[in-house]
C-alpha cells in the first residue's frame, strides 16, 4: 500500500460522519428546491397554513377591527359630513325611491278599500259643495298626523332627560341640544320673555315644543299637523304633565316646599310613562 492509498484510508476513517451529514443536507436542500419549484407540492404544504390563518383572522375581525372601524366611521361622518352624504346619496336615493313606490302602492290599496259606494257618495256630495276634487278630499281623509318621537328636555341646559321613539334613528342627545339652542336663540331674538317658540318645521316633519317650568317637551310629528291635531296633542302633553311630571321633576326642583309627597324619578321610569302616554296616541 503506497502513501496515497494510506491517505485515502485515513480520510475515510476521519471524515465518514461529516460526509454522511453533508449528504443528508444536500438531499434536504434538493427536496426543498423541488417543493418550492413545483406548485402542487408547495400548495399541499402552504395552503393548510394559509387557510388556518385566514379562518382565525375572520373570526377575530369583529373583536379586533370592529371598534376601530366603527370609531373611524364616526370620525369620518363628524368631520367630513358632506363627503359622506355625497357617497351615500346614490344608495339612499334608490332606497327612498323603492320606499316611496311601496307607500304609493299601499295608499292606492287604502283608497280602493275605502272607496265603497257610501264613501263615494259622501265625498261626491262634499266635493260638490266645497268645490274640491274627490281624490283630494279622499287623500285628506286618509292622511293623518303621527307621533314619531317625544323628547323631554331640561330647559336651561338642553340635557335630554328621557325620550320615546318608535325607531331609534337619530342622535337624541345632539337633537335635544340643537332644539334648545334654536329655541333660546329665537326667543332671545324677539325679546319676548313671556312667549316661547312652539313649532319648528323640518322637511317632512314638524316639531311641536311645549314649555313648562324647568323642562319642555318636543314632539316630532309626521303628516298634516293642523289646529285640530295640535289641540289633541296639547291635551295629551298636559295630561302627561299633570298626571306624572307635576308630581315629579318640576315641583321637586322648583317648589320643594309644595312637593313634600313628590318624588324624583329616574330616566327609565319617565320613558315608560312617555311610552304609555304617547305610544298609541292618535292626533
Amino acid at each position: 500500500m503506497n502513501e496515497k492509498d494510506r491517505l485515502e484510508v485515513l480520510k475515510d476513517i476521519l471524515f465518514t460522519d461529516d460526509r454522511q451529514y453533508i449528504e443528508k443536507i444536500s438531499q434536504r436542500i434538493e427536496l426543498l428546491e423541488k417543493t418550492v419549484n413545483e406548485k402542487e407540492r408547495l400548495s399541499s404544504k402552504v395552503d393548510p397554513i394559509i387557510e388556518n390563518q385566514l379562518s382565525e383572522f375572520t373570526k377575530n375581525i369583529p373583536t379586533t377591527l370592529g371598534p376601530t372601524i366603527t370609531e373611524t366611521l364616526r370620525e369620518q361622518i363628524r368631520t367630513q359630513r358632506d363627503e359622506v352624504v355625497d357617497a351615500l346619496f346614490p344608495i339612499l336615493g334608490k332606497m327612498i325611491k323603492k320606499y316611496i313606490a311601496q307607500e304609493i302602492k299601499v295608499l292606492s290599496e287604502k283608497i280602493d278599500n275605502q272607496f265603497n259606494f257610501l264613501t263615494r257618495l259622501k265625498i261626491r256630495i262634499k266635493a260638490l259643495f266645497s268645490g274640491k276634487k274627490q281624490k283630494e278630499l279622499l287623500l285628506q281623509q286618509l292622511a293623518t298626523a303621527k307621533i314619531e318621537q317625544v323628547l323631554l328636555i331640561e330647559k336651561d341646559s338642553g340635557i335630554l332627560k328621557a325620550s320615546y321613539s318608535k325607531t331609534k334613528s337619530i342622535d337624541e342627545e345632539m337633537i335635544s341640544g340643537m332644539l334648545t339652542a334654536i329655541k333660546t336663540f329665537v326667543e332671545d331674538a324677539f325679546n319676548q320673555k313671556d312667549q316661547s317658540l312652539e313649532l319648528i318645521e323640518y322637511e317632512l316633519y314638524q316639531i311641536h315644543l311645549q314649555s313648562f317650568v324647568t323642562h319642555y317637551i318636543a314632539v316630532v310629528i309626521s303628516g298634516p299637523f293642523g289646529l285640530k291635531s295640535k289641540n289633541k296633542l296639547q291635551d295629551i302633553i298636559f295630561d302627561f304633565y299633570n298626571r306624572y311630571m307635576a308630581m315629579n321633576v318640576d315641583l321637586v326642583v322648583d317648589f320643594p316646599s309644595v312637593a313634600k309627597g313628590s318624588r324624583k324619578s329616574g330616566r327609565r321610569a319617565i320613558e315608560k310613562e312617555l311610552a304609555s302616554s304617547f305610544g298609541n296616541a292618535k292626533i
